[in-house]
C-alpha cells in the first residue's frame, strides 16, 4: 500500500465525505471545535503564517443576519445547520508573523506597504487552511458543508466590521441528516492532471 493512513481514514476524510446539503439536530459542541482547530493549526502555510479566522455562529441573531447575506439556495440549510462558521483571511496576519516565525528579525515589515501583495497572500494561506478546516471536520465524524454563495461585503460588514478581513467561505457543520448527500460527481484522472517534466 503507497499510503499509510489506513483506508477507513481515507474514507472519512477523502473517498466517502461528501459536501452536506442537511443536518441532524445534534448540536456542535465548542469542545469539537478547539479539537478541530488544535488540529488543523499545525498543517502547513508560507512562513507560518496563520491568516485564517473564525467566527462561529451560534446566536438565532446572527443567524438571521447571516442568512441574510447568503445565496438563495443556500439560506435554508444555514438557517437549520447545528453550528456554522465563517471562514475569513486577516489582511493583517503580518501583525503576528514575528510571534510565528520568530527566527526571522523584520518579517513583519516584509508585507508592509503593499496592500494588494499582503491581501492576495493571506487570501492564498487562509485558503490553505480552509481546506484543511474542512478535513479536521470531517475528522471529528462531522459533515462539512462548504460554500461560497454569499454576498462577501455583506457578511464582512456585519461580522467583521474594521476591514481588514476577507470572507472566502461559510461552512454549515453537523451530523448529516436525512439525503444530506447529492450523488458524488466524477473527478479528473491521474493521467489528466498530472505530467512528468
Amino acid at each position: 500500500m503507497s499510503l499509510v493512513l489506513d483506508n477507513h481514514a481515507q474514507d472519512l476524510l477523502f473517498r466517502s465525505a461528501r459536501t452536506a446539503n442537511t443536518f441532524t439536530d445534534e448540536p456542535v459542541t465548542d469542545e469539537q471545535v478547539r479539537a478541530i482547530y488544535d488540529l488543523v493549526k499545525y498543517a502547513p502555510t508560507s512562513l507560518n503564517m496563520q491568516p485564517l479566522r473564525v467566527v462561529l455562529v451560534r446566536s438565532e441573531q446572527a443567524r438571521e443576519r447571516l442568512v441574510e447575506q447568503m445565496a438563495d439556495g443556500n439560506k435554508a440549510k444555514t438557517g437549520k445547520a447545528p453550528l456554522v462558521a465563517i471562514l475569513a483571511a486577516d489582511t493583517n496576519f503580518h501583525d503576528r508573523l514575528p510571534d510565528l516565525f520568530p527566527h526571522a528579525p523584520g518579517i513583519r515589515d516584509w508585507f508592509t506597504g503593499d496592500d494588494a501583495a499582503r491581501a492576495n497572500t493571506a487570501q492564498f494561506n487562509a485558503a490553505l487552511q480552509v481546506g484543511y478546516f474542512i478535513l479536521g471536520v470531517r475528522a471529528a465524524g462531522l459533515a462539512a458543508g462548504p460554500m461560497t454563495g454569499f454576498d462577501a461585503t455583506g457578511i464582512e460588514k456585519e461580522f467583521f466590521g474594521e476591514g481588514d478581513h476577507k470572507v472566502l467561505a461559510v461552512v454549515n457543520i453537523g451530523k448529516p441528516g436525512e439525503g444530506a448527500w447529492f450523488d458524488r460527481n466524477p473527478r479528473l484522472a491521474y493521467d489528466d492532471v498530472v505530467k512528468t517534466a
